[in-house]
């Protein structure tokens, strides 16, 4: 194979967008040049590859299992909508049950092929066991933890390190001291599955936490006169703040009023998906956790029987995402594939990963001109069809 050449109409970089870009790729899919070139009739834009910092499972398998095969499969279906990278998230379970997984998975992010044949776990998102009971949503309340100093250690042990990303819920005792100990270990806090008030979100903040998870969802819900913790994630200028753009977790309204908050620095777009992503309704697994998807809802199964709806993440892709968010809030498709790129690899320290730069990786989208996802290279080599 021989070195090549791309171009477009538009590349969107890190904080600027390039007219009539040229990217030429070498032999071992690295982006060599990037210049301005003359204008060609193009009409596509080409942004980095997204970065799903929230995500437990696609195509029938969840990251729970713990195997290689697991993560590649979730990482092939990923790729086909768009993914370049993505953090491998758990759910609360007993504590022998995700020491297993993620040991299964720190080998699984260890043993990723290095060509990108598809999304690459880069990490893992620790999502509970340190929350709320009050706001857990579908993790289940008796293996929720006390936030621990020593817990964390076994998981980041058994993890071997790649535990890049926890959820702690900041009113709980001893959430202060853990997310002062995960800041100090390089491991980013985000908060979340929490009852927290003003204050006491506030508090978590003082402590090191820099994102939030799933914004509104499960949540202390806003208050004029008691903000709580959906109030100053909106509020606090230097957070960042996920959500989930599919039009079921969140109202168009308050999608709306994220973006105005948050903007195009800090949102971060994730899809929460599971294991049913991709494969269409009936009876999937989400952890140990039954969950029943009927049209595009994931519900827990064991409270559907009560009468419950509790949802139980999500079957969006980022693709859909992206385009929700243009279509929801009318963000430009620059910042709206910022929030899915660059933005959670900024809040990871894992810059690299949300930019297209020469030396690195040629990782990255090709839009139509509508908007709509329509190519996907990893490491210059295009990926199936997207759509």
């Amino acid at each position: 194979m021989s070195s090549r050449v791309i171009a477009a109409r538009k590349l969107i970089a890190a904080d600027e967008v390039m007219e009539w870009p040229r990217i030429t790729i070498d032999d071992d899919g690295l982006i060599v040049v990037i210049e301005s070139g003359e204008p060609n009739g193009g009409t596509t834009t080409i942004a980095p590859a997204f970065f799903d910092v929230h995500v437990h499972g696609a195509a029938g398998h969840d990251a729970m299992e713990g195997s290689r095969e697991a993560l590649e499969r979730i990482g092939e279906f990923l790729a086909m909508r768009g993914v370049g990278h993505f953090l491998a998230t758990t759910v609360t379970a007993p504590v022998d049950a995700t020491l297993r997984a993620l040991e299964g998975i720190g080998s699984a992010i260890e043993a990723a092929p290095r060509e990108c044949s598809a999304a690459r776990p880069v990490g893992i998102h620790l999502e509970g066991p340190f929350i709320s009971r009050a706001k857990c949503g579908v993790h289940p309340t008796a293996a929720i933890q006390q936030p621990s100093v020593e817990l964390f250690e076994r998981f980041q042990e058994a993890a071997r390190g790649h535990i890049k990303l926890i959820t702690v819920a900041p009113e709980i005792d001893g959430a202060a001291e853990l997310v002062r100990h995960a800041g100090s270990k390089g491991v980013r806090v985000s908060l979340g599955h929490s009852n927290a008030t003003a204050a006491e979100a506030r508090t978590g903040i003082a402590a090191g936490a820099i994102s939030a998870t799933h914004t509104f969802n499960a949540m202390r819900h806003l208050d004029h006169r008691e903000p709580g913790i959906a109030g100053v994630v909106l509020d606090d200028e230097d957070l960042y703040a996920e959500l989930i753009c599919d039009g079921i977790h969140v109202a168009p309204e308050f999608v709306r009023l994220w973006w105005k908050a948050k903007g195009p620095e800090r949102a971060i777009l994730v899809t929460d998906g599971i294991s049913a992503t991709g494969m269409g309704d009936g009876e999937y697994l989400l952890g140990g956790l039954g969950v029943t998807v009927t049209g595009g809802r994931c519900l827990l199964t064991s409270n559907l029987a009560a009468g419950k709806e509790t949802l139980a993440g999500s079957v969006l892709t980022m693709d859909q995402a992206v385009a929700n968010l243009q279509t929801f809030a009318g963000a430009e498709l620059a910042a709206a594939a910022r929030a899915a790129s660059r933005n959670p690899a900024r809040m990871l320290g894992m810059a690299e990963f949300g930019e297209i730069a020469v030396g690195q990786p040629a990782t990255f989208n090709i839009f139509a001109a509508e908007g709509q996802l329509q190519r996907t290279l990893l490491c210059g080599r295009e990926v199936g069809e997207s759509g």
